[in-house]
């Protein structure tokens, strides 16, 4: 189905990956994982045609094998509508149906024309494949959250992440045999996350998915390809994203057992050259210091035999640092992130009395009767437009309750990750940024920076030119450095690849005080959760987790 053979791409002198080689074929679902910036995206690109690799091959069986494409950031027509948006991707049924009369017309004229026989056959083909899929536009976009919006509703009045949802309903309605998707669960909670995967299950073609959904890839990957950038090959690894952690640990394990190993011999070998040195010295000064001519010969010929077993164990010790080199396994690309508290707060940490919270004295959710206790993790969740993100914006003091109260304990220092990033001032760096609440020097900031994975240069990068994956990280460098014991976390890991979530998660539970985190991740809140605030019927129901 697809094969991608001894692929390279660089940008410039900078290589991003080299001899990427594997194969997806029917059934297959290979998520395709690593850290940000190692080039995922860029061969999802070079695979879906929109980029050209500087070396290798990416070849499709059949050679019109119909591809699904679900870029980050699709771009739509500007004239499109929901409507023509659907059509256009699940295939117009009455464009197509003219088209095969015509083409059968014309060969009915002329049975021998190569070039109209094999359009009829592709058509014929777009044509089952669109029939195939008729009706069933009503069905996804209920499942992704689009079903009240009209049919005529233009696409621009949509939000970024309704947009999103948008097309990947149309890359999945297009009757690809072929998926390739691109983070295809930005801007889906819990329920659409379980129905894209039971969808992906079903799908009888293949899939190649970058994501850094967990839950996602244990539950429909059938194979991962790990990519670590910088001009490095492509691992694959049998089985899901559990299997994966499996295997990579047991490698890990057995490359530091060969790297002790041969540095016990190395240690053991420099031993074994001293001594033989040793002896060399010993037997010059016997030669020299004897009159004996034959104690003299009988030196020298050991003396030469020594020299030679010493160069012998010396070359070995260099062949070990050199040819037959076991490196040491290299840290995980991740992030180290270290909380630190301003100290406990009282024991109720937060209470939410008969709280209503919504717009215009309109509530989203009301009726909020909570308490959330010194130490508690508690998990946010409910579909996108609930008001989650209203209740954070409200008990951090963003935004004014429509009715009811919010208080904070006593010695509540609070922490606000927001969703849209906004706490960071664009024209400032990762330095300049950090100095406004450290107090130490710059050489000691650039340290705590470093945590974050800001080395380097990096920290003089403008807010502005940082990715949002950066953005994050310098966010939570931010609360790391104010220090506080109560966290209110806005998706704080949507730009986040794999291993920072598994980094910030240790981070969390490391920190000593309360945090209330809006997430959509389902391995995050299987780690995290304490409590489980359920946004249902307009309020919220909480669930406490052993």
């Amino acid at each position: 189905m697809l094969s991608v053979h001894d692929l390279s791409k660089s940008y410039g002198i900078q290589p991003v990956f080299a001899h990427a080689t594997f194969t997806v074929n029917a059934g297959d679902r290979v998520g395709l994982v690593g850290p940000n910036g190692c080039g995922k995206t860029t061969l999802l690109r070079i695979v879906a045609g929109q980029m050209r690799p500087d070396s290798g091959a990416v070849t499709f069986t059949p050679a019109n094998l119909r591809v699904g494409y679900l870029p980050q950031g699709y771009e739509f027509d500007w004239e499109d509508t929901i409507e023509t948006f659907l059509t256009r991707m699940e295939g117009d049924l009455p464009a197509l149906e003219e088209r095969l009369l015509d083409l059968a017309q014309m060969l009915g004229d002329d049975p021998d024309q190569e070039a109209v026989l094999a359009e009829y056959d592709s058509t014929l083909e777009r044509l089952n494949a669109a029939a195939a899929v008729a009706g069933r536009s009503p069905q996804v976009l209920s499942a992704l959250g689009l079903d009240h919006f009209s049919a005529d509703t233009p696409v621009g009045m949509l939000s970024g992440g309704q947009k999103t949802r948008l097309a990947l309903a149309g890359v999945l309605l297009s009757s690809p045999q072929l998926l390739l998707l691109d983070e295809p669960t930005n801007h889906l909670d819990i329920e659409m996350l379980e129905w894209l995967e039971d969808w992906l299950l079903d799908f009888p073609g293949g899939v190649l998915v970058v994501s850094h959904d967990r839950a996602l890839l244990d539950a429909v990957a059938t194979s991962i390809v790990e990519m670590e950038g910088g001009g490095r090959g492509l691992q694959p690894y049998e089985g899901n994203y559990t299997a994966y952690l499996e295997q990579k640990l047991a490698e890990r394990e057995r490359q530091m057992q060969a790297y002790q190993d041969q540095q016990a011999e190395i240690s053991r070998l420099r031993g074994a050259a001293e001594h033989v040195r040793s002896i060399a010295r010993f037997r010059k000064g016997g030669k020299a210091d004897s009159g004996d001519k034959f104690a003299k010969g009988f030196f020298a010929n050991r003396g030469l035999e020594t020299v030679r077993r010493a160069k012998a164990i010396e070359k070995r010790i260099e062949r070990l640092q050199t040819v037959d080199r076991i490196d040491r396994p290299a840290r995980t690309w991740q992030m180290r992130v270290d909380f630190t508290s301003a100290g406990e707060s009282g024991r109720d940490v937060l209470a939410l009395e008969d709280l209503a919270v919504g717009y215009n004295g309109l509530p989203l959710l009301e009726h909020i009767n909570l308490v959330l206790r010194y130490g508690a993790r508690a998990a946010l969740i409910g579909p996108n437009g609930a008001g989650k993100t209203t209740l954070i914006r409200a008990i951090a003091g963003v935004l004014p309750p429509v009715a009811g109260s919010v208080r904070l304990g006593s010695r509540v220092r609070l922490g606000y990750m927001t969703q849209e990033q906004e706490g960071l001032n664009p024209a400032e760096n990762a330095l300049e940024t950090l100095r406004a609440v450290l107090s130490q020097n710059d050489t000691e900031v650039r340290s705590f920076l470093s945590k974050f994975l800001f080395t380097g240069d990096d920290v003089f990068t403008p807010v502005s030119k940082l990715s949002y994956g950066e953005r994050a990280r310098l966010l939570l460098a931010l609360l790391a450095a104010q220090g506080c014991n109560l966290l209110l976390l806005d998706e704080p890991i949507n730009h986040l690849d794999i291993p920072s979530r598994a980094r910030f998660e240790e981070a969390l539970g490391q920190f000593e005080g309360t945090a209330l985190a809006v997430v959509h991740d389902r391995f995050f809140i299987e780690g995290f959760a304490t409590e489980i605030w359920h946004v249902e019927n307009r309020t919220i129901r909480v669930e406490r987790r052993e």
